[in-house]
Parts: C-alpha cells; sequence; structure tokens
C-alpha cells in the first residue's frame, strides 16, 4: 500500500484521488466533530463550503435536522451548534440529518470529491480509519485541511497517527518525506496529545474562543470506533461498518 500526506487541499493534484482513497483530516475540530456526531446518531452529515447554503439547505429540509458549523471558531448566528465534538449527545441529536459548514475542514472535504473513496479521519477513530483504509485495497492519501491557508501541525499528527496504525495491519510504503514526517510528528506526541494540540496554532485559536475542552477530546486517541465515508454531490457522510 502507497501512502502519501498532502498538506493543504490547494497541494492536490490529479494522482493523490485517482484510483485512491482520501482521508481527510481536520483535528480541531470539524472531522472531530464529525466522527463524534456519527458516534452520538447522527444519521447523515451533509457538507457545504459556506454557512448560507449550509444554512438553506437546512431549512428547506422536511425532517429532524441539525444546523451546525462555525465560523472563526463560533457557531454563526441561527445554528444550533458550533464546531464543539463534545456538543453531539445521542439523547437529543440520535437519527438527525445534520447540516455543516466550518472554515476549514469542510472545504478540504469538497476538494477530495474525484477520489475513488473519501474518509473522515481525526486522532479519535485513527486505528478504525486505518481499518477501513486497509479493506479497500487502494493506495492512499491523507488530506490535511490545514487553519486558513497554513499547515497545521495536529492534522499531520492525526495523518501520523492514521500511518501508524497502518503499519500495524500491512505493509506500507511512504511516498514521501512528508509522510514521513507526519509518522515522527505523531510518535513524538502520543504520550501527551493534549499538550501537543494545544502547542499548535489552531489550538491556540481553539483555547482564544473558550473552547479548551475541545482539545482534550480531540486528543482521545482511538476513543471511537467508527468512520465516516463521504460520498455524493454535495458530500453525504455516513457512518460505514469496519472489522
Amino acid at each position: 500500500m502507497l501512502v502519501e500526506v498532502v498538506l493543504l487541499p490547494r497541494d492536490l493534484q490529479p494522482h493523490h484521488l485517482s484510483n485512491r482513497a482520501v482521508v481527510v483530516f481536520d483535528v480541531l475540530r470539524a472531522t472531530t466533530s464529525m466522527v463524534a456526531a456519527l458516534a452520538a446518531g447522527v444519521r447523515e452529515i451533509r457538507i457545504f463550503g459556506d454557512t448560507a447554503t449550509a444554512l438553506n439547505a437546512c431549512q428547506a429540509f422536511e425532517g429532524p435536522r441539525l444546523l451546525c458549523g462555525e465560523e472563526k471558531c463560533l457557531p454563526p448566528a441561527g445554528f444550533d451548534l458550533g464546531n464543539s465534538p463534545g456538543a453531539f449527545a445521542a439523547e437529543k441529536h440520535a437519527d438527525r440529518v445534520a447540516f455543516m459548514s466550518t472554515t476549514n475542514g469542510t472545504r478540504a472535504l469538497l476538494a477530495s470529491r474525484g477520489a475513488t473513496a473519501v474518509f473522515i479521519g481525526a486522532l479519535v477513530n485513527a486505528s478504525a480509519t486505518a481499518r477501513a483504509l486497509a479493506q479497500t485495497g487502494l493506495d492512499v492519501s491523507l488530506l490535511c485541511a490545514g487553519t486558513q491557508g497554513q499547515v497545521a501541525m495536529e492534522d499531520l499528527i492525526g495523518a501520523g497517527a492514521v500511518v501508524d496504525a497502518l503499519q500495524h495491519l500491512r505493509p506500507v510504503q511512504l511516498e514521501s518525506d512528508t509522510a514521513s514526517v507526519a509518522r515522527r510528528l505523531f510518535a513524538g506526541a502520543k504520550q501527551d496529545l493534549p499538550a501537543a494540540l494545544r502547542e499548535t496554532r489552531g489550538g491556540q485559536n481553539v483555547v482564544a474562543a473558550g473552547l479548551a475542552p475541545d482539545i482534550d477530546f480531540a486528543a482521545r486517541l482511538d476513543a471511537f470506533n467508527i468512520v465516516g465515508r463521504a460520498s455524493g454531490e454535495p458530500p453525504v457522510i455516513r457512518a460505514v461498518s469496519v472489522v
């Protein structure tokens, strides 16, 4: 299995998508929140590139729904939830259809269209994501969402966690030094992931917004045995079974 790590959506090339599985990482916080939502029983998550489009789609939907996302770390006006993974609860949100737009994560997902398979990755489901990738038999591109167009170390750590888990499942060939850097970053951060995430620019932004508990949630390695897979147009994320 060939494995590449892509630092930002703008770095994606056709060969990163063609006949490959892509995993999107926005560890702080969108992909962590998506995993948490699915674990809470949210039926599906519909993905949008901006908050206005998400709001309009949600308002037009008939049925149990949930509007969530963020602008500058905070919930936009009129949204049910922001982008805090700990806010999703089965007793409130099970079987709802979520409509989501975030500054970085949902846009990275939209950039991944064209891949053979697209999964949602985070520290909280790293091993489950690795098992899902191994089941596809495809080569892999691990896409970091970044923060406002800049490389995000927390996403590289998340990608490194999946690389590490994959290497325990099957032979893996890393295609670049970027992939090796991600693996080494995770290895160095593994013993204290909350501290590592707090050191990042994204972590500092989350703390400044008064949302420090989100970092502890996102740092819970392998907290969930659940994987989201995106398909359709616009992309819809649903939980998939992983052996």
